[in-house]
């Protein structure tokens, strides 16, 4: 198997060239991030990816419109403008929590054509106020779409339940067993994202997504196939702050890099 390590775009502040100078020194394979339509800028980036050596993981998380025709429409309009720019794999923050089951799968039946028409896997993320928001709402399209593959952003989930899913192991072993690309940020039963993983109160938090992450190395180790991991801890307002001063309680980027190296020791 192969395990390819991905840095978000999100809370970048630097000009993207010294970014990907910085993805690339600190060991990362590629970059996750969405496409802007202005063609110029597109190209722009993708000259720098190719620069520097990086992949592109295509980022979609505009599921804005409230109205299922609106948003299926949108949906195909993003993933046809990341699968012309070729990049390894689509990331997919698909539906809305709110859409009916039939409504969501709509959207589903379209990138699986996508997917079919270009070549270019795509991956639907475990996120809070999408379709997959909860661990028995994805395990009915798991169930009922067996050509899903998923994202697991499983810090969401600990959200949601508002525990570290001691009761939802069913789905969760389902969903494990279908992850082609992992976000791996650590979350807890009151947030989506600890303030720093590398501090022992979240000991057992850190301890469950390995735990879970694990699993899906196994699965990959078993079939040879390719697993795919964004650090994707973010900044404010998913970074805990001082009051009144917005100002982070740790460093995003160095958490990243941080569980980078830390996935690496324990994978390679």
């Amino acid at each position: 198997m192969d395990i390819k390590f991905y840095a978000p775009l999100w809370g970048n502040t630097l000009p993207f060239e010294s970014f990907c100078e910085r993805v690339k020194t600190a060991g990362y394979d590629g970059v996750e991030m969405e496409l802007p339509f202005e063609e110029e800028e597109k190209e722009n980036i993708l000259t720098q990816l190719s620069h520097y050596g990086l992949e592109l993981i295509g980022q979609y998380y505009q599921s804005f419109e409230p109205e299922i025709e609106a948003n299926a429409e949108s949906y195909e309009r993003y993933l046809n403008h990341l699968a012309e720019a070729d990049p390894v794999l689509i990331n997919c923050q698909t539906g809305k929590d709110y859409f009916t089951l039939e409504e969501n799968k709509k959207l589903f039946l379209i990138a699986e054509r996508i997917k079919e028409g270009t070549g270019v896997p795509i991956t639907h993320e475990t996120h809070r106020g999408k379709c997959l928001y909860s661990v028995p709402v994805a395990k009915q399209y798991l169930e009922s779409l067996p050509d899903i593959r998923l994202c697991l952003d499983i810090s969401h989930w600990c959200n949601v339940h508002e525990s570290l899913l001691e009761d939802q192991e069913p789905g969760v072993r389902l969903a494990l067993e279908r992850t082609d690309h992992i976000h791996s940020r650590v979350g807890h039963p009151e947030g989506p994202q600890v303030n720093d993983p590398r501090a022992p109160e979240w000991g057992k938090a850190l301890k469950a997504h390995l735990n879970w992450w694990d699993q899906v190395v196994g699965y990959h180790r078993e079939t040879g196939t390719t697993l795919r991991v964004t650090t994707e801890f973010g900044p404010f307002p998913y970074m805990p702050t001082l009051p009144y001063t917005t100002m982070p309680l740790a460093n995003q980027w160095d958490i990243n890099v941080s569980m980078m190296e830390l996935l690496k020791e324990r994978y390679f």
